[in-house]
């Protein structure tokens, strides 16, 4: 480019040399400003706010199985509980709804019955102090009546059912009430549940000559037939039902707490390692117990034997069962591959029962059988 005669370059390049820098220092201050222009719009609703849109968001369709699929093998990866349509209008806008109450779901199924070698119970989330009274409010909702009681053992013996139609109905008494037919009542014992702050009622219906003048021992002993299971199993499910539709209005019973709470699952530790898990319980019991625990806690069983007492089970940590660069390729690596590296013992009589713990001799892990057994004993009790 031609330049004129006489230009002196100092005069007309530092000016705009000084330009140039202000501009370069001002673009740090104009991103900042359209940042703060964009949160301004939010602001303005310029940009949408979907905080809100819970509330009216629709309800998505159910996944359908095939006819022939197994539904016990699918559930939800993260469950959303159902909204109590009464509280349905404490939805706002300006608020996010308060988490309901998880306490009765720490149990994965409240109101459950369980069966276990010809017996069944029905295992309560709560303690037997509230439920004394929900039980002999049921007793009498269904016209059973409670003739003896005793909170201190937990037990709550009707009156006989042959005289009150509901309750015939209830324990399948068919036609109307003879002197030739057999008489019935119903016992009803309230105990602590293997697990921390459960209860387990059982039922038992019992054939007499006539009314009883007082309180009949709980028989331990005695054992069902397959008709008596099927009774009781059906009582205790309705018993649930009217259990959990009456939450709403529990109360407690200071008689019933003096009941004994004595934990039937204990932790024994030695030089402040746990050792061993001492479980007042039978060994069909206490085995049934200790496979529902391994399972809930993630270890996976390898073999077991009930006859000989054992687990075999894999407990290692997530870290060593990573097993290189490429464990993230599933089709490179086999580290979900089980692998026997602790068994888990369980010895003894009819009503005690200890669990112990070793570690198998192929494995030089960090898990040993001491923090095993403290797993264990989380999932337990």
């Amino acid at each position: 480019m031609q330049v004129l005669s006489r230009t002196r370059y100092s005069r007309c390049t530092a000016p705009f040399k000084t330009q140039f820098s202000k501009i370069q220092a001002c673009k740090p201050l104009a991103i900042a400003t359209g940042f703060a222009l964009v949160a301004g719009l939010g602001g303005c609703s310029l940009v949408s706010d979907r905080s809100a849109d819970y509330v009216g968001a629709p309800e998505g369709k159910a996944i359908e199985l095939p006819a022939s699929a197994d539904e016990s093998r699918f559930r939800q990866v993260m469950p959303v509980r159902d909204i109590n349509l009464a509280n349905a209008g404490k939805l706002f806008p300006d608020g996010i709804p308060t988490p309901p109450d998880m306490t009765s779901e720490i149990l994965n199924q409240n109101y459950a019955v369980e069966e276990l070698d010809g017996r069944a119970w029905l295992l309560v989330n709560d303690v037997p102090g509230r439920l004394w009274p929900a039980v002999a409010a049921y007793m009498s909702d269904r016209r059973l009546g409670v003739a003896f009681d005793s909170p201190q053992l937990g037990l709550q013996q009707s009156e006989l059912v042959n005289f009150s139609l509901r309750a015939r109905e209830l324990v399948q008494l068919e036609g109307e009430a003879s002197a030739s037919e057999p008489k019935v009542l119903l016992q009803v014992r309230i105990a602590p549940g293997v697990r921390r702050k459960s209860t387990e009622i059982q039922i038992r219906n019992i054939v007499v000559a006539d009314q009883p003048e007082a309180l009949l021992s709980w028989d331990t002993t005695r054992v069902p037939d397959s008709a008596d299971l099927e009774l009781q199993k059906r009582l205790l499910a309705d018993m649930g039902e009217f259990l959990k539709a009456g939450e709403e209005n529990k109360s407690f019973s200071r008689a019933a707490s003096g009941m004994t709470s004595k934990p039937l699952v204990k932790l024994i530790s030695e030089n402040e390692q746990a050792s061993a898990i001492d479980m007042q319980l039978d060994y069909g019991r206490a085995w049934a117990e200790v496979s529902r625990a391994l399972n809930e806690s993630d270890m996976t069983i390898i073999d077991l034997n009930r006859s000989e007492g054992w687990f075999q089970v894999d407990y290692r940590s997530a870290d060593e069962r990573e097993s290189g660069w490429f464990s993230w390729f599933s089709w490179f690596s086999d580290n979900e591959a089980p692998r026997h590296t602790h068994t888990v013992n369980v010895t003894g009589g009819e009503q005690t029962v200890q669990v112990s713990a070793e570690t198998a001799n192929n494995y030089s892990g960090e898990q040993t059988s001491s923090t095993l057994l403290n797993r264990l004993f989380d999932y337990l009790y």
